[in-house]
């Protein structure tokens, strides 16, 4: 298995290669040459089989290039019980109407967020990827965040021999709760540093620097070299279609799935369009996928694409409740619309327009494939608010404000389209209480001038549901960074906090 550049299809390179670049020389994003195939009888082996055992069934599918025993190894070290008590992924099923939901909990890991499910597998498989490429330098993880990724990351890469991770987040986009867990963030290798700007100048910032020449020849003068924990590196993206496949085999195995080739929604709430790319790559593979629903706030970017064909980031950008989505840039499009086009150099007309210009336009045939494959729809913050209220009082089911514009977007999708049968598997992406403020508003109404573990404690007593340890263990820990800086000066301070400025 090979992987080329969304941007120039003449040049490829092995798994290991792409994920320890983690972003092509040219800007674009290493895209597998083919997508392996699952069966049924696949699926059937797997619905017995434990998630570690899915996991290493999927990945070795796309990194042949890794033993069988460093990918068993990689797997079982990320997923341990002592990281994901109870199990990585959990599905709660939810009924309201004629809506049959089964949410897909990806928020019991360490961080309490979904990017644990790759960001605990992804240093395993980068260390390995630089012993491959005979790589001896220190792997610089770059990484702009709007919220759940930077602790993730900073977590997964935490004291990992041959590393040094260093996150950007937007000082106002992230929630309090987000923020401390990054700013008391522990380890020898690990640096935060607040932007004054979005998550779009972040992640902006951040492509810059990973493609600046100069830069990566100070870094590698300095025994270093650039790396990703974003969904543009392969390692990230790859992990995330374990949990859509796995999900499938758990309803299989619980019987709610009992016909060959039964079909099943996959709804996401998005962004940067990495979560839901996972889920389309699922059903490339052959996962019995009906629509894909992508979930947007108020910053609807993807919703307008997906109905008209015209990506423009020429808008409003809006602080939303659901900030892990406050995006206008969805990096990963680009690898979608290399797998539906075919084409590197209209992709890289379309990357350059964007550049340029701030907006595209998709042609009628791309636009047709996209609409038969995806549903686009929005809420507002009004509408996450009273769907986390509606959820708790009538199915007594606590949701964060990302995962209740999942369901508020799927109710639209049954309300349009009149699907009810299909079954549909939610993307559940965040514990409530990294957005408590939030969560206690929607249900109570106020939240008072409390500070924000007061507020975590009063939404327990509510809800009479547990604060998650990590989060609970946050209140003690003592805050490390205070850095900031504007985007015009992330590459100085790149050079800055990995030592390369001497």
């Amino acid at each position: 298995m090979q992987y080329q550049s969304t941007r120039d299809f003449g040049k490829s390179v092995s798994a290991a290669q792409a994920i320890a670049q983690g972003i092509c020389e040219d800007g674009g994003l290493f895209v597998p040459q083919s997508i392996p195939k699952l069966g049924w009888q696949d699926l059937e082996k797997m619905r017995k089989c434990t998630y570690m055992e899915r996991a290493e069934k999927i990945l070795s599918m796309f990194l042949t290039d890794f033993s069988a025993e460093e990918i068993r190894s990689a797997v079982q070290a990320a997923y341990a019980e002592e990281k994901f008590p109870g199990g990585p992924t959990q599905l709660s099923m939810l009924q309201e109407g004629a809506c049959t939901m089964y949410l897909l909990e990806l928020w019991h890991g360490p961080t309490c967020a979904f990017k644990d499910m790759a960001l605990q597998l992804l240093p395993h498989l980068l260390t390995k990827s630089l012993q491959k490429i005979h790589s001896d330098q220190t792997a610089v993880i770059l990484v702009a965040t709007s919220g759940d990724t930077g602790k993730a990351a900073l977590e997964g890469f935490k004291d990992v021999l041959g590393t040094k991770i260093l996150v950007f987040y937007p000082q106002d986009g992230v929630s309090p709760m987000q923020k401390r867990q990054m700013l008391t963030q522990e380890g020898g290798n690990v640096a935060v540093c607040a932007i004054e700007g979005n998550f779009d100048d972040a992640q902006t910032g951040v492509k810059k620097i990973f493609t600046d020449t100069s830069i990566c020849s100070t870094l590698q003068a300095h025994g270093m070299l650039f790396s990703s924990a974003n969904s543009i590196n392969l390692g990230r993206l790859l992990p995330q279609i374990v949990y859509y496949v796995s999900a499938y085999c758990d309803l299989m195995e619980t019987g709610e799935i009992d016909r060959e080739g039964e079909q099943v929604n996959i709804v996401v709430p998005t962004g940067n369009f990495g979560n839901i790319l996972a889920a389309y790559y699922a059903k490339q593979m052959g996962l019995p996928v009906k629509k894909l629903i992508c979930a947007s706030n108020a910053n609807n970017v993807l919703t307008d694409f997906l109905h008209t064909g015209v990506y423009d980031r020429n808008r409003a950008f809006y602080t939303t409740i659901s900030p892990s989505m406050d995006i206008l840039i969805s990096s990963n499009l680009e690898r979608l619309l290399s797998n539906l086009t075919s084409s590197d150099v209209q992709v890289r007309e379309w990357m350059r327009q964007l550049s340029k210009q701030g907006r595209y336009q998709v042609d009628a045939d791309t636009l047709k494939k996209l609409q038969a494959l995806f549903w686009g729809g929005c809420s507002s913050d009004v509408q996450t608010k009273e769907e986390i209220r509606e959820l708790y009082q009538t199915e007594n089911y606590l949701c964060d404000p990302h995962t209740a514009v999942a369901v508020h977007v799927y109710k639209q999708y049954v309300s349009e389209t009149g699907d009810s049968e299909t079954p549909a598997i939610l993307a559940s992406t965040a514990s409530p209480y990294k957005f408590a403020d939030s969560v206690l508003q929607a249900i109570t109404g106020s939240i008072g001038e409390k500070d924000d573990f007061a507020k975590i404690a009063e939404l327990s007593a509510i809800t009479g549901t547990q604060i998650p340890a990590p989060i609970a263990a946050l209140e003690k820990k003592t805050v490390r960074f205070s850095d900031s800086c504007r985007p015009a000066e992330m590459a100085q301070k790149t050079l800055e906090l990995t030592g390369a400025d001497a």
